[in-house]
């Protein structure tokens, strides 16, 4: 995930939950939190406890997130935020917690307001994917899947995002029923990056092993004058496979069923959107 994907999450998770982004720039972010969000994530309860017995005046607190410190001014301080950082992961927690699934559909142009128009469903899943050994790196995932033909697009997020989209049906609009049910819609998902995690080559992994095999060397070096081996020996020899063990976790952030009048294939992608170069083949 790259700093500018980063800095422009945070600009709408904190729009989208209400609250007033008071300065940004291109490397930082000043945002007034609401009272929800600073319970959300200010690790506060004590403060809040206290404010709702004794009756007091609320007052959530500011903060300045840095997403880019060659682009922020020296004079603007506050807490550098990368992908690795706890805040982040606090962040994506309160996501999926806040807003776990939605349903949204499109508002067609105002050129075709007079006609009826279908709308198409689409699962979408915001998914990290997590390479784990004695080292960590999450990469993120926007998977899109059309629940009548089973068509998948990467990105699908910023197709989303560049449409105009309700909570509730547009006039002289009217739904397409899925073919595809959403739970199987999440499974080919699912099927289809465990096929590309499969494909990659992962030499991350085997460096880890070779990690591994090393400080396993050591750990037999050290006990090699034992007739038998003692619990300790065990005990660390389960600790060094916890360590460097490569595995790979596939995680749903949060996902949604859209209604979309506009096909993939039609969006600019210059435009904030995406184009057929991006489509993949439907498990």
């Amino acid at each position: 995930m790259l700093q500018k994907e980063i800095h422009q999450y945070l600009e709408t998770f904190f729009s989208e939950n209400d609250c007033l982004i008071e300065e940004k720039g291109h490397g930082h972010l000043t945002v007034q939190l609401t009272v929800d969000m600073d319970k959300e994530l200010m690790n506060r309860p004590f403060y809040w406890t206290y404010l709702e017995k004794t009756g007091g005046i609320p007052n959530p607190m500011k903060i300045t997130f840095i997403t880019d410190q060659e682009k922020t001014p020296d004079h603007i301080k506050g807490e550098i935020i990368h992908f690795g950082a706890p805040r982040l992961h606090q962040i994506f927690k309160a996501t999926k917690k806040i807003s776990a699934y939605i349903r949204l559909y499109e508002v067609p142009s105002k050129a075709n307001s007079n006609r009826q128009i279908p709308l198409h469903p689409w699962l979408l899943l915001n998914i990290k994917i997590s390479y784990q050994c004695d080292r960590k790196m999450d990469l993120l995932k926007s998977i899109g899947l059309n629940l009548i033909n089973g068509s998948l697009y990467e990105d699908f997020y910023g197709l989303a995002e560049a449409l105009q989209l309700q909570q509730t049906i547009p006039d002289y609009c009217f739904t397409i029923s899925p073919i595809i049910k959403a739970e199987s819609g999440m499974k080919r998902i699912e099927n289809y990056l465990i096929n590309e995690v499969t494909k990659e080559d992962h030499p991350w992994a085997k460096e880890a092993v070779t990690r591994w095999n090393e400080d396993l060397q050591l750990l037999d070096h050290f006990y090699e004058d034992h007739s038998e081996k003692p619990e300790t020996y065990e005990i660390e020899k389960k600790a060094l496979q916890d360590q460097y063990e490569p595995i790979v976790n596939i995680e749903i952030i949060n996902g949604g069923l859209y209604y979309l009048a506009t096909h993939p294939d039609q969006m600019n992608k210059s435009a904030g959107a995406w184009s057929s170069t991006n489509k993949l083949q439907g498990q």
